[in-house]
C-alpha cells in the first residue's frame, strides 16, 4: 500500500502481536485446540514411553528367561506406535479444520472492512494489493497460531517426556547433551530479521506480479494496439525476478537453521557415545539404559530442531498478520450510524451551500459551490475538465464529505441522515458501467435485489434494452463477461439504465452517460435516459452540450464554482462562458439547438 502501515500493526513486537492473534482468532477455536493439544500429548507420551522401554528390550535380550518378557514389550512398542499415529492423524485434522475457519473469517472481515472504506482509500491503492492480501496474506493469521500450537502441543511435550527419559537414565549425560541448546538458539535468533524482511519484499512482489497481470489483461487492447507486449514482459520480469530473490534469501536463511542444529547435534551425540561408552564398557554400567539414553537423544533431535527455528517460522506467519493488520487497523469511514435518522425525500431538492472541498490538501476542486437542483427537473453540469462536476455528483452520494459548507436534500444535510438510506434514494449511472460478472438478468437485478423476472424485464423494456436482450439466444441469461466485455458500449450503457430504472429512486445521477457512445447508440440512450428522467431530480455532468441543450437548468462549473445558470437560450443570449463553450463545439454563428429526444422543461 502506498501509506505507512499504521504502528500498531506494522511495528508491533513479536509478543503484543501474538497476543492479539489470541485474543481474536486462538480464544474462539480454544476448544479445537485443546482437543489439538490433547491428542499431541498422547503422541508425546507414546513416544518417550517407547524410547524408554528399549531399556528392558536390551538387559532383556542376554538374559535366558527374557524372551517372554520381550515378546509383551515388542507388542507394547507397536501398540505405542499406532496410538501415536491415530493421534498425529486426530491433531492435524484438527487444525486443519480449526485453520481453514481462522482463514476464512481473516478473509470475511478484512472485505467486509474494506466495504466500509470511503472513496479517499481507494484512491492511491491498487485493487491488486487488497487482492494479495485477501488471498496470500490472510493464511499467514492462520500459520503462526498453527506453527505455535503445533510446537507447543507436539515438539514441546514430546521433547519434555524424552528429556525425563534422558535424565531418569542418566542425569549426567543429559546435562551434556542438553548444553548445546542454547548455543543453537542464539546463532537462529540471528536469522530473524533477514527472513521478516525477505518476506515483506516476496509479499510485495507477489503484489505487483498480480498488479501486472490484472492491468496487462484488462488493458490488452491498448497493449496490443500499442505494441506495448516488451514492456509488460519487461515489468513481469522485474517482479518475478524480485520475488524469486525475495523467496531465495527467506529460504536460505530458514536453510541455515538445518547445518547449525545438525553440527551441534553431532557433537552432543557425539559427546554422549564416548562418555556412555566409557561408563558401559570400563565402568560397567547396565547397557540397557546407555541404549535406552541413545534412542530418546536420537528421537529428540527433530522436535528440538523444530523448536530451534520456532521464531523463524513465527515470523514468517507475522509478515502476514501484520499486512493483514495495516488494513484492519485503519479506522473505517462508513461504519454504520444507526442513531441517524433515514433520509425522506419528499420533493428532493438539493442544495450545495458555499461548499470547499479538496483532494489534496490546499487544492481545493470546490470552492465554495452554490447550487441547486430543483425537483421533477433536470439540471446539467457543464464546463472544462477537472471543473468539479464529477465530484459534486460523487458527493451528493457522500463518497466524499465537504470540509466546509452543506449539501442538503430537502433541508436534510447528508451527513444528519443514514448513509444507506440516502443511496437507497438515488439512482447512479456513469459513463464507464460497471457489470459484475453473471448474467445481463443477474446485472439489471441488483437494482433491487428479489425483484421479479416481469419487473426486471419491465424495467429494460423502459430502458429500451429488452429487445437486444431477447435477440441473444439465451435472452436474460447471456453472460455479460467480464466487466461486460461480451456486450457493446450502448447495450451497457442501456443495462446499467434498466438497472437505474429497476430502482426507482426519486434522484438520478448521470455522469456523461454517452460521451463514448456512437450517435446511434447515444440516440437509444439518450430515449431510455429521457423516460428515466421523468418525475425525478436528476442532475447530469455532459461535455457533449447536444445532449443537454433542453435541460430544465444548465450550470456552467468552473474552478470549482457556478459562474453561469439559466436555460441553453438565457445563457447563449448572456454570451459568457456557455456561450464560449457552444461556440467552440458548433461554431461562432451555430443556430440555437433544440433535439427531439433532449429533455424538456417539466
Amino acid at each position: 500500500m502506498s501509506d505507512a502501515p499504521t504502528p500498531s500493526a506494522a511495528n508491533a513486537g513479536t509478543i503484543p502481536l501474538l497476543r492479539r492473534l489470541f485474543a481474536e482468532h486462538g480464544r474462539q477455536h480454544l476448544r479445537s485446540y485443546i482437543g489439538a493439544g490433547c491428542l499431541m500429548a498422547v503422541g508425546a507420551v507414546a513416544t518417550a514411553i517407547s524410547a524408554w522401554l528399549l531399556k528392558p528390550v536390551l538387559n532383556g535380550m542376554v538374559e535366558a528367561e527374557g524372551f517372554k518378557t520381550l515378546r509383551l514389550l515388542a507388542w507394547a512398542v507397536a501398540g505405542l506406535f499406532i496410538l501415536r499415529g491415530m493421534a498425529t492423524y486426530g491433531y492435524l485434522v484438527v487444525l486443519s479444520r480449526t485453520g481453514n475457519k481462522i482463514v476464512a473469517g481473516v478473509q470475511t472481515r478484512l472485505f467486509d472492512h474494506l466495504l466500509r472504506q470511503d472513496m479517499r482509500f481507494f484512491q492511491d491503492r491498487h485493487s491488486t494489493d487488497f487482492m494479495a492480501r485477501l488471498s496470500l496474506a490472510a493464511n499467514g493469521v492462520r500459520d503462526t497460531l498453527q506453527v505455535l500450537i503445533t510446537s507447543m502441543g507436539r515438539d514441546v511435550l514430546t521433547l519434555a517426556g524424552l528429556i525425563a527419559v534422558m535424565i531418569v537414565q542418566d542425569p549426567l549425560m543429559a546435562l551434556m547433551a542438553l548444553s548445546v541448546m542454547p548455543v543453537g538458539g542464539y546463532f537462529l535468533s540471528r536469522l530473524i530479521r533477514k527472513v521478516r524482511k525477505s518476506a515483506r519484499r516476496s509479499f510485495d512482489g507477489s503484489a505487483r506480479i498480480m498488479q501486472t497481470m490484472q492491468e496487462t489483461l484488462q488493458g490488452v487492447r491498448i497493449v496490443k494496439s500499442f505494441n506495448l507486449e516488451d514492456i509488460m514482459r519487461q515489468r513481469m520480469a522485474v517482479s518475478v525476478c524480485e520475488v524469486e530473490k525475495s523467496v531465495n534469501s527467506m529460504a536460505a536463511g530458514m536453510a541455515v537453521s538445518s547445518p547449525i542444529a545438525d553440527a551441534l547435534a553431532g557433537i552432543a551425540i557425539g559427546a554422549v557415545i564416548f562418555y556412555g561408552s566409557w561408563r558401559v564398557t570400563i565402568a560397567g554400567a547396565d547397557p540397557g539404559s546407555f541404549f535406552s539414553f541413545v534412542a530418546a537423544l536420537l528421537l529428540a533431535y527433530e522436535p528440538a530442531k523444530r523448536l530451534a527455528r520456532l521464531n523463524l517460522d513465527i515470523q514468517n506467519g507475522l509478515t502476514g498478520a501484520r499486512l493483514i493488520y495495516e488494513v484492519l487497523d485503519l479506522p473505517a469511514a462508513e461504519t454504520p450510524q444507526p442513531h441517524l435518522p433515514p433520509l425522506q425525500v419528499s420533493s428532493g431538492r438539493i442544495v450545495f451551500d458555499k461548499v470547499r472541498f479538496a483532494y489534496r490538501p490546499g487544492e481545493y476542486v470546490l470552492d465554495g459551490l452554490d447550487l441547486v437542483a430543483e425537483p421533477n427537473a433536470t439540471t446539467a453540469l457543464v464546463g472544462p475538465s477537472g471543473g468539479g462536476k464529477s465530484t459534486i455528483i460523487a458527493m451528493i452520494q457522500r463518497f466524499y464529505a465537504p470540509e466546509s459548507g452543506t449539501v442538503s436534500i430537502d433541508g436534510q444535510t447528508l451527513d444528519g441522515v443514514g448513509l444507506a438510506s440516502l443511496r437507497d434514494r438515488i439512482a447512479f449511472v456513469a459513463q464507464d458501467v460497471f457489470l459484475f460478472r453473471g448474467t445481463i438478468r443477474d446485472n439489471i437485478a441488483l437494482g433491487r435485489p428479489g425483484a421479479t423476472d416481469a419487473e426486471i424485464q419491465e424495467a429494460a423494456r423502459m430502458a429500451n434494452a429488452h429487445e437486444f436482450i431477447t435477440g441473444f439466444a439465451t435472452g436474460y441469461e447471456t453472460s455479460v463477461g467480464e466487466q461486460g466485455a461480451q456486450l457493446s458500449g450502448g447495450q451497457r450503457q442501456r443495462i446499467a439504465i434498466a438497472r437505474a430504472f429497476l430502482k426507482n429512486a426519486p434522484i438520478i445521477l448521470l455522469d456523461e452517460p454517452t460521451a463514448a457512445l456512437d450517435s446511434e447508440s447515444e440516440r437509444e440512450v439518450q430515449k431510455a435516459l429521457d423516460h428515466l428522467r421523468e418525475g425525478r431530480t436528476t442532475l447530469v455532468v455532459a461535455h457533449r452540450l447536444q445532449t443537454i441543450v433542453n435541460s430544465d437548468r444548465i450550470c456552467v462549473i468552473e474552478n470549482g464554482r457556478a459562474v453561469e445558470a439559466g436555460t441553453h437560450h438565457e445563457l447563449l443570449a448572456r454570451r459568457g462562458t456557455y456561450h464560449a463553450f457552444f461556440a467552440a463545439q458548433f461554431g461562432e454563428n451555430a443556430a440555437p439547438l433544440r433535439i427531439a429526444s433532449g429533455a424538456g422543461p417539466r
